[in-house]
């Protein structure tokens, strides 16, 4: 057993023996070789199902990597290029003073187009067509590249519909194809999810008191403006066979370890898979937008696609997408380290994922 994969476990058990946690997976890779693969705690407490490293969880906008990931891959292809206008592959786009948005700008947060209509449901999330229409028609909120705000939601129908545009075929089918059976993780990473497979998803569940704090949030904040309180992620996403079974790419469901194997094969091979050039990787891993996020009012800073830095963590190597809830999974350019946790407790911050983090990086700078 390596220093790492026991170090990682001995921390993710205390997580979840001292009730901070209830079910955990981490996989930490290191230039494209595993070097940690770990769970704790139960992945559904109502039937004593406990965590496997096979259990997939909804870790919500951890999937956007793979979003931004099969971006690059097209764009290295010659598909369409970073400062496409979205516009030029999708018309209806456009409207609005939409023309100039590029695919730029939307993989660092800065298209503008951060919201969708107050009156979408969760059911609405589950029809691409409807919501492609909806952002298709909606108002820019600043010039496309002069602020900086998270698309938490429209981000991913608007690279999914530059993906089947250009490609003539759904993310979903792209993510497989391209990315999930050449890494070996097909079971184990997904936007929409087959009905059949739903049975293996660890259940979600909500921090106690989560409910009523979003309640007591001011009504008039950006993030509302965004997209109504309804739509923020609970455990009530999983209950819903719906969401689960639709392509919503700005989130997703998988496996630590495909997360972190993904991340391994932007780093570099991973049992002979890599998925973009070092070119494709400096710009999804280097600062690309920074500036105070119009939607939550605190600093922000992306690459391509990608989050630069953890909050709170002092690394500057780091690119990565959290989640909803405080899973979490990034790439270290100093390092090699390939790193995933995913949880199924949903806190509102990422300690968790920090606290392992930590220990990952501090013991492999040691050997």
């Amino acid at each position: 057993m390596s220093d790492v994969q026991k170090l990682v476990q001995e921390t993710i058990d205390r997580l979840v023996e001292s009730g901070d946690e209830q079910g955990l997976q981490v996989s930490v890779y290191r230039h494209g070789e595993q070097i940690a693969d770990a769970v704790a705690g139960l992945a559904d407490p109502a039937a004593g199902r406990t965590v496997t490293p096979e259990t997939p969880f909804y870790c919500f906008s951890v999937v956007k990597a793979a979003t931004s990931t099969i971006v690059h891959m097209l764009v290295e292809r010659g598909l369409f290029g970073y400062d496409t206008p979205i516009a030029e592959l999708w018309p209806e786009f456009g409207a609005h003073g939409k023309e100039r948005v590029t695919v730029r700008h939307v993989l660092d947060h800065t298209a503008g187009v951060p919201g969708v209509p107050q009156d979408t449901t969760l059911a609405d999330l589950c029809d691409w067509d409807k919501m492609c229409a909806a952002v298709a028609d909606s108002r820019p909120w600043w010039e496309p590249g002069t602020k900086i705000g998270y698309h938490a939601i429209t981000f991913g129908y608007i690279l999914g519909e530059v993906v089947r545009l250009a490609t003539g075929k759904r993310l979903s089918q792209v993510l497989r194809e391209e990315v999930a059976e050449p890494l070996g993780v097909a079971d184990e990473l997904y936007f929409g999810m087959p009905a059949s497979e739903h049975h293996r998803l660890a259940r979600l569940e909500d921090l106690p008191g989560t409910t009523e704090q979003m309640t007591m949030l001011p009504p008039d904040l950006p993030m509302f403006r965004a997209a109504p309180a309804a739509l923020f992620p609970t455990a009530e996403w999983d209950r819903r066979a719906d969401i689960l079974s639709a392509d919503i790419p700005a989130g997703g469901k998988a496996t630590a370890r495909a997360a972190a194997r993904l991340y391994a094969a932007l780093l570099g091979e991973v049992d002979g898979v890599r998925l973009l050039s070092p070119e494709a990787l400096r710009l999804a891993s280097e600062t690309s937008a920074t500036g105070v996020d119009e939607v939550f009012g605190f600093p922000t800073t992306w690459g391509l696609g990608f989050s630069v830095g953890l909050p709170g963590f002092p690394s500057p190597n780091l690119f990565g997408v959290g989640g909803v809830g405080g899973s979490y999974a990034c790439g270290d350019t100093g390092s090699g380290v390939a790193f995933a946790i995913t949880k199924n407790r949903l806190r509102p911050d990422f300690d968790s994922a920090g606290a392992v983090l930590r220990v990952v990086l501090e013991t492999t700078q040691r050997s």
